[in-house]
């Protein structure tokens, strides 16, 4: 049983390749071109896939990439599927019983659907299975190669990946966690997945954790508190079995991996994140990636309906999604006018619509650019209907006073006597935004939310009951606990009295160009610190238990303070470098952005993995990216799944609500 296999990190010239780059390559190369044999006529394979793994391998690679390969054909596991008998077939499967099963009755007695087999599996398969296998003998000699891909999670961005846990918080924080048979199931399955990230990069982390907080001898310590330990010791256990396991896995440590859940910030998930990639999925009715929109149709007698995937292969997306709301619309409105000043059919197309002539030789040249012309203006022409969109609903819903409400809270700079005004003031402010202003509060003032006085101020508020328990509930995570509020795992120290109630403490180093863009997740704080080797070793310790030369006062702390400094003295006069991508001059964002997105990626120190248990927000994602620049160091951010303020208020509801259903979370 082969493992894991080679260590794509550098390529030719010592082309450095991200988290997802690398996925990518083992899905194609070491899984699809590896299905070869060396007696088969056949050109072409079949590629058949469970409901899990076809995740997986969308999130990596397009249909472009695999039909490159020799796949000619995807089919689904348990779908009833055409015999091929003269084709071989790659099979990419989760270990599980009824997998097996499946891919058995496919290949076994007289008539297989398949010539040849070559079965990989996403996961470490069970011993027991393997015998089952092994025991149907007419299956056996069909079998061109057995093996173990160990990759199973879906990676959702270039430094980001989820192990598609959208139940997390319920399964892990619940109200009956103490007597639930999936708390267990859940852990064991999270560790794995994320065991199989670093087994695709060949990585062998120092394994740190947010240790449980022990206030005094009165306080008990729940099974809740203990989550991130347990699961970091069932990701050690994981990545201990590789070293024997998987060949060439490293037996010394190479990177830094650090475990926390959404207790140590309950703030990022529900504040309004400023950018425009947040934005888009917080304000507008998006499923998932995909935005719906309406277009002229052909004719042009009416409207038609098309979907527009907004990910990294489009060039303006990769390089606004980061930028705030403001920014990225002014930069828009830049592009549009530059390419329609230095676009010859651009300039036409408006001659034409001011009822100007157009000359013979003018007309060639809109035919000569058509083409590129066409496939640009749409490109621009949908993000400037998109900025346009989030920002009328921001004017409408005046969201820029409720969101310079929600800093100036967390910052120490307001308090119950604005809250109060507000709640009196904007009676029409939208139930969903009051429930998040509320939910800010009480974590920043909990003794504000004590006896009755919570109630009466959900009920100023107008909050429905089941608003009343998403800001109850955050107790299960540590909210509304006076004890438990510091959250963040190191001290905030301030110079004024009045901002004692602060949760962050103003970053002086920052630069900060636009209105609302203050707030920062407590992660950047924390990998900041892991960085520079300050992470308080009481607060996370690790499980590997590293001398201190390593994460205490090292050799090399200097050095990685010192890039840092210089990556952050790369700043722009607007925008930060890691938000402001390269543009070309031709008005548009050119295929520059995508060609030259790895190259700040050379010469990058060892890796920084974060794991956040019970859901990632937009700007864990963004500060991530940000890191990198700052520390060059690659830093990666895993999670259970990735949520947007809605969907995480849905869940925290479904915490001690039988109510709900998992089909409520789509909202």
């Amino acid at each position: 049983m082969s493992g894991a296999g080679s260590d794509f990190s550098f390529g030719g010239g010592d082309e450095y390749k991200t988290f997802r780059q690398i996925s990518r390559d083992r899905l194609l190369h070491e899984m699809l071109r590896s299905a070869k044999s060396k007696d088969s006529k056949a050109i072409w394979k079949v590629l058949i896939m469970d409901k899990f793994t076809v995740k997986i391998m969308s999130c990596s690679c397009k249909m472009a990439d695999i039909t490159e390969e020799g796949v000619s054909l995807v089919e689904d596991l348990y779908k009833r599927r055409q015999p091929l008998p003269s084709m071989d077939a790659i099979y990419f499967l989760q270990p599980l019983k009824e997998n097996v099963i499946m891919f058995l009755s496919d290949m076994s007695g007289r008539c297989p659907l398949y010539r040849k087999a070559y079965v990989f599996f996403s996961s470490p398969i069970p011993k027991e299975l393997v015998a089952y296998i092994k025991n149907d003998t007419s299956v056996v000699p069909r079998i061109g190669a057995l093996s173990e891909m160990n990759l199973e999670y879906f990676a959702i961005d270039n430094q980001g990946f989820v192990t598609d846990h959208e139940m997390a918080l319920e399964e892990l924080y619940g109200e009956n966690v103490e007597n639930s048979r999936k708390f267990n199931e859940c852990l064991n399955t999270m560790a794995t997945r994320v065991a199989t990230a670093f087994a695709s990069l060949k990585e062998f982390p120092y394994v740190r954790y947010h240790a449980a907080k022990t206030f005094d001898s009165s306080s008990v310590t729940t099974l809740r508190d203990l989550v991130p330990t347990k699961l970091a010791a069932c990701v050690w256990h994981c990545l201990s079995k590789y070293k024997s396991t998987i060949p060439d896995f490293p037996q010394k440590e190479t990177c830094e991996l650090l475990i926390v859940d959404r207790s140590v910030d309950q703030i990022a998930p529900v504040i309004h994140e400023w950018t425009y990639d947040a934005m888009c999925h917080d304000l507008l009715n998006m499923d998932g990636n995909k935005y719906v929109h309406q277009v002229p149709s052909l004719s042009g007698s009416a409207t038609e309906t098309k979907e527009a995937l907004l990910e990294d292969h489009d060039p303006i997306w990769l390089e606004l999604r980061h930028a705030h709301i403001a920014d990225a619309s002014e930069r828009l409105h830049e592009k549009m006018t530059n390419f329609v000043s230095k676009n010859k059919a651009a300039q036409i197309h408006h001659m034409s619509r001011d009822g100007n002539e157009i000359s013979t030789r003018d007309l060639q040249k809109v035919v000569q650019a058509l083409p590129q012309y066409s496939d640009q203006v749409e490109k621009l022409s949908l993000h400037v209907e998109i900025a346009g969109k989030v920002n009328n609903i921001v004017r409408e819903t005046g969201l820029r006073n409720i969101g310079q409400l929600e800093q100036d809270l967390v910052f120490g700079d307001a308090g119950a006597k604005e809250v109060i005004n507000f709640l009196r003031t904007k009676q029409d402010a939208s139930s969903e935004n009051k429930l998040r202003l509320l939910m800010i509060y009480s974590l920043i003032y909990p003794e504000k939310f004590e006896s009755d006085k919570g109630e009466k101020l959900m009920q100023l508020a107008k909050l429905s009951p089941d608003d009343m328990n998403a800001v109850n509930n955050m107790r299960y995570l540590g909210g509304l606990d006076g004890k438990k509020t510091s959250g963040s795992g190191f001290s905030l120290k301030f110079d004024s009295q009045n901002k004692k109630h602060a949760a962050r403490k103003v970053r002086n180093n920052e630069e900060e160009t636009w209105a609302l863009s203050r707030f920062y997740p407590i992660i950047e704080e924390l990998v900041e610190k892991l960085s520079k080797g300050e992470l308080s070793q009481q607060e996370y310790p690790c499980m590997n238990d590293p001398s201190p030369t390593v994460h205490g006062t090292s050799q090399s702390a200097p050095s990685r303070a010192t890039q840092g400094q210089h990556a952050h003295s790369m700043r722009s006069r607007r925008t930060a470098t890691w938000a402001k991508a390269q543009r070309s001059d031709d008005g548009y964002s050119s295929d520059s952005v995508l060609r030259h997105a790895s190259s700040d990626f050379k010469r990058m120190g060892q890796r920084i993995f974060v794991f956040m248990i019970g859901g990632a927000t937009r700007s864990e994602l963004r500060v991530v990216h940000k890191l990198t620049s700052k520390l060059k160091r690659e830093v990666i951010l895993g999670s259970s799944s990735l949520d947007d303020p809605p969907q995480y208020i849905t869940k925290l509801k479904m915490l001690a609500s039988k109510e709900l259903s998992v089909d409520k979370l789509h909202i």
